[in-house]
């Protein structure tokens, strides 16, 4: 009698266990025809390559049955002149978009940025380019941020133009890494208008710990330069930009080639971007300078900016055009004056070296170029 309740326990079991079965498989098919629609959807709707739709399609499911959401972040898109090229970037970036509250998250962060002068081609590379911004909160991320430029920069223009060179101002804490930094440089005597100006061009300079910003501001006013002279912020940089054993190894490279400490510090306080080229860059360009155009330490000393001339792009191709013309008693052999020719702009150069003695020396324009004919003039 004991064999029925059993075989019942064991109908109940397997009808369990079909049920589970039924179940899993029903769930694998849906998540599978889920995976399959978000995959065509991404490719067909937003511009995705096969490979990329396959990969984006992990981290985003749509539902066939409900595409009201990412049609309507899609249109709202091109409705402001994002581009098919500009979507397809934005989605692969960023998949979790299409399931965004259009009216109460996405369409305010956008029509403040337009209302603000970020319109057309910048609206788009911007987006683009840093997506996390919209991801940011409005309210106590996006909106401080343009104040603070605004009140920093006080003109529109210019908080366009930074924002445009460096989107990630919209998505940093501005208050907390850049103000502090920017009111010490102040405090030291940096005239406002230039520090504008070179926020502009550098912000990432003005990201620094604090510490560091102090200590760094602190080595380059022992050198000799005071915060209100023009270099002083360049010289910031520079040195912000190296630790303190690269700084030793630099200057031990350049007494080493025949500087002193003295010639040193004043080729800082006049050129010192100078210092941003490696150790090997400086060596390659005054063993160039030392040793096949002869010049003495002191002409580079006086100008600096000498070594940041690259090598085999400027230099060598100068310098074998004009062995060239000296060789043809067309311009005389002055190391010195030669020396300044460097200086001048590439227009210039062409103009005075290649083109006015192109009738009289064949195959000029090869040698500066670099062809077959320029490797003769190495021997010169």
């Amino acid at each position: 009698m004991a064999v029925v309740p059993c075989r019942n326990f064991l109908y109940s079991m397997q009808n369990r266990f079909l049920a589970t079965l039924a179940t899993v498989t029903a769930s694998s098919l849906s998540s599978s025809a889920s995976s399959s629609f978000t995959v065509q959807y991404l490719i067909n709707s937003c511009g995705l390559p096969l490979e990329v739709a396959l990969s984006t399609s992990l981290k985003l499911r749509l539902d066939e049955r409900d595409t009201r959401k990412p049609e309507s972040v899609l249109k709202f898109f091109k409705s402001h002149g994002f581009n098919d090229t500009h979507i397809a970037k934005l989605i692969a970036k960023r998949p979790s978009i299409l399931h965004c509250r259009l009216h109460e998250n996405l369409k305010p962060k956008i029509d403040f940025l337009v209302d603000n002068g970020i319109t057309g081609n910048s609206l788009h590379e911007l987006i683009v380019r840093n997506d996390l911004i919209l991801k940011r909160s409005l309210n106590d991320h996006i909106i401080p941020s343009y104040e603070f430029l605004k009140d920093f920069f006080v003109n529109s223009e210019s908080v366009l133009t930074s924002i445009k060179r460096s989107s990630w101002l919209f998505t940093i804490d501005l208050e907390r890494y850049i103000r502090p930094n920017i009111n010490l440089l102040v405090n030291e005597g940096v005239p406002i208008h230039v520090l504008r100006n070179f926020f502009m061009k550098n912000p990432r300079v003005l990201v620094q710990k604090f510490d560091r910003f102090i200590n760094t501001l602190e080595t380059v006013k022992k050198l000799g330069l005071e915060p209100t002279t023009p270099m002083f912020l360049h010289a910031f940089r520079v040195m912000l930009s190296m630790s303190e054993s690269t700084w030793k190894n630099k200057v031990e490279v350049l007494k080493s080639l025949g500087w002193s400490d003295q010639a040193i510090l004043s080729a800082l306080k006049q050129h010192p971007l100078f210092l941003a080229c490696s150790e090997k860059k400086i060596r390659r360009v005054m063993d160039f300078y030392l040793n096949t155009m002869k010049l003495e330490p002191a002409t580079i000393i006086s100008y600096p900016k000498f070594l940041m001339y690259a090598l085999d792009t400027r230099l060598r191709p100068r310098y074998n055009v004009l062995m060239v013309l000296v060789s043809k008693k067309l311009i005389k052999e002055d190391k010195n004056k030669l020396a300044w020719v460097l200086t001048r702009t590439e227009a210039n150069f062409y103009k005075h070296y290649i083109l006015k003695h192109s009738d009289k020396v064949p195959g000029l324009f090869e040698i500066y170029h670099g062809t077959s004919e320029a490797k003769e003039t190495d021997k010169l």
